[in-house]
């Protein structure tokens, strides 16, 4: 990740196993191309993966941080209130976290995604910045897979095309 460490960063390297090993430029390209796209990356190309206990804790302490001062705000009016309603709530309530663990999951692997693209990126590209040359390699990247450039080239042509 990055020198400093954000709250966010140590977050992602509790839940998350991340390999020593660099990315391969074809994998960061296809990477870049299927996020840029709003799709899931494989976690494998990009040498990272969750460690699920440790992804319910984080979880388990995000919703109790917010359930527990709800509740002690609402428990009173709802003492007074027909027990089927609060039955009602708790279901839907319940519902909601278990629900809500998969959105967390898939916010999560997307975050970590992207912290490892940019990471990779600063690699590989070092005097291009991810933000501005993001969107141009990976129109760069489609063509050179029309073109049929193997893996060898495909950095040179991807430099050359951009100085162009």
């Amino acid at each position: 990740m990055s020198k400093e460490k954000t709250f966010k960063n140590k977050l992602l390297e509790y839940v998350y196993t991340i390999s020593k090993q660099p990315i391969l430029l074809k994998d960061l390209l296809v990477a870049n191309r299927q996020h840029n796209d709003g799709m899931h990356v494989d976690p494998a190309k990009l040498g990272f993966r969750i460690r699920l206990v440790r992804a319910y804790q984080v979880y388990i302490g995000i919703v109790l941080a917010i359930i527990v001062p709800i509740s002690l705000l609402t428990h009173k009016p709802l003492v007074k209130i027909d027990p089927h309603i609060s039955i009602l709530g708790a279901m839907a309530i319940t519902a909601a976290i278990f629900i809500g663990f998969n959105f967390f999951r898939d916010k999560m692997r997307d975050t970590m995604t992207e912290e490892l693209i940019i990471r990779s990126w600063k690699l590989h590209f070092p005097f291009f910045s991810y933000e501005d040359y993001s969107q141009k390699i990976d129109e760069i990247f489609e063509k050179s897979i029309k073109d049929e450039i193997s893996k060898r080239d495909l950095e040179k042509y991807i430099l050359e095309n951009l100085s162009k």
